[in-house]
């Protein structure tokens, strides 16, 4: 099994302290967001979990907890991009505090296990190709022998997005404009040695040297494992989403950095009402079991197929 620790919210850096508690406990509850009274209860000990796969801005409340993670493997998803507080209103400032706190990360865990996303990409009168050219550009200096790959993707206005981003006069980015940025980006990733990626695009960018990535990414996992995994496209992403399948156990409107571009969260107002929920030592995540809930162990497996190691095969 491939834990997903999370695309619903950034628990490294609001949550660390719940999901080391459930890393002690050897399980956790999952909501089921669209049946409000089925919950999973999920093993999560060494012997299932093949790999954990963390997606934050802001890692710097888990790094001084990785030792809790001995028996396990895992790698981060760090998203760093060029955006003022207009956009990311609540990250500390990144050129003095997240671009450090990347380094740190991977120094104490290996630039294969932290890997860079620039993402979503949106355009309007402030954020115009040419920042994003040069925020990218500055970033990737800074990053350069600290990370091999760099994942990029293109903002997705849902009505969700548009609502809570009206505000900023987001526009649509043509087909043309879209692969002109990526190619200067990718002549920059090249610039640092790095590998780059698109994340569930529908646009071809081979002619600018960029490849279709996956953020849950097979290739990786069995790198870090050393073996084969036998394991399946994710069939609850868009069909875009080269991912494999996984276990997500995050919440949806949890997470305090207050992206405008963000779909996981409703609202401000939803976001304090779940959040007072929050008890590390709880089994769910800012929520509590109620007498209508249905507890249900979920089927998980290991994916791991040692029968041949990754290194033999090839």
């Amino acid at each position: 099994m491939i834990l997903s620790v999370s695309r619903r919210t950034d628990i490294p850096h609001y949550y660390s302290d719940w999901f080391v508690n459930r890393v002690k406990a050897g399980f956790l509850y999952v909501r089921n967001p669209v049946n409000a009274h089925q919950i999973s209860r999920i093993d999560i000990s060494p012997q299932i979990v093949d790999c954990i796969v963390f997606w934050t801005k802001n890692p710097a409340n888990m790094i001084e907890k990785l030792a809790y993670l001995q028996e396990y493997v895992y790698y981060f998803q760090f998203t760093l991009t060029g955006y003022g507080k207009d956009v990311e209103p609540n990250l500390p400032d990144k050129r003095e505090e997240l671009i450090p706190t990347f380094r740190r990360l991977s120094e104490k865990i290996g630039k294969e296990k932290v890997i860079w996303r620039y993402d979503p990409i949106l355009i309007n009168s402030r954020y115009t190709m040419d920042y994003h050219v040069k925020a990218f550009a500055e970033i990737a200096s800074n990053l350069a022998g600290y990370i091999e790959k760099v994942v990029i993707s293109f903002v997705d206005l849902y009505c969700k997005t548009q609502r809570n981003t009206k505000e900023l006069g987001i526009r649509q980015i043509t087909k043309t404009e879209m692969i002109e940025l990526a190619g200067k980006m990718a002549q920059i990733a090249s610039e640092h040695k790095l590998t780059i990626q698109t994340c569930a695009e529908q646009i071809n960018f081979q002619e600018v040297g960029i490849q279709h990535g996956s953020c849950i990414d097979k290739k990786l996992i069995e790198r870090l494992l050393g073996c084969k995994l036998s394991a399946k496209k994710d069939k609850n992403q868009r069909e875009e989403c080269g991912c494999l399948e996984s276990v997500e156990v995050g919440t949806y409107h949890t997470c305090l950095t207050g992206c405008k571009y963000c779909y996981a969260n409703l609202h401000d107002s939803k976001v304090k009402d779940t959040v007072k929920l929050y008890d590390q030592d709880a089994p769910l995540l800012c929520g509590k079991v109620t007498s209508g809930d249905r507890i249900s162990d979920r089927k998980v497996k290991s994916l791991q197929d040692k029968q041949m190691s990754f290194f033999e095969q090839n």
